[in-house]
């Protein structure tokens, strides 16, 4: 029943469309480029683009934070262990991976302005 309705919606949309001709959809395609080229939508996405470059070393010092909080509540988990050295070690470890991770994502992640 469930698949009848969707294929007849299709194909009223299809008949509807087809109808319609192309000319709506080239108004459409026109009015997305008037909007593209406003000044005003311009203005914003360059607000919204220069934000993002702003936060981004924010986020990406947040998301090392909760990594390292993450590894830590692991490790302890794991480890189970009341040897203090072989947890201060691990625990270095896991800082290093984490820093190299964050690392890796700063030199191989998006550069140059946003579109």
């Amino acid at each position: 029943m469930k698949r009848l309705l969707i294929v007849t919606a299709g194909a009223v949309g299809f008949l509807l469309g087809s109808r319609a001709g192309r000319e709506p959809y080239e108004q459409f395609m026109r009015a997305i480029g008037q909007l593209k080229d406003d000044p005003r939508v311009q203005a914003r996405a360059h607000q919204g683009a220069h934000l993002v470059r702003e936060q981004a070393p924010v986020v990406a010092d947040k998301v090392a934070d909760a990594a390292r909080t993450a590894t830590d509540k692991v490790t302890s988990a794991v480890s189970g262990s009341t040897d203090a050295g072989a947890a201060d070690s691990r625990q270095e470890n896991a800082d290093d991976l984490v820093e190299q991770a964050v690392q890796f994502q700063k030199d191989h992640g998006p550069k140059g302005p946003l579109p």
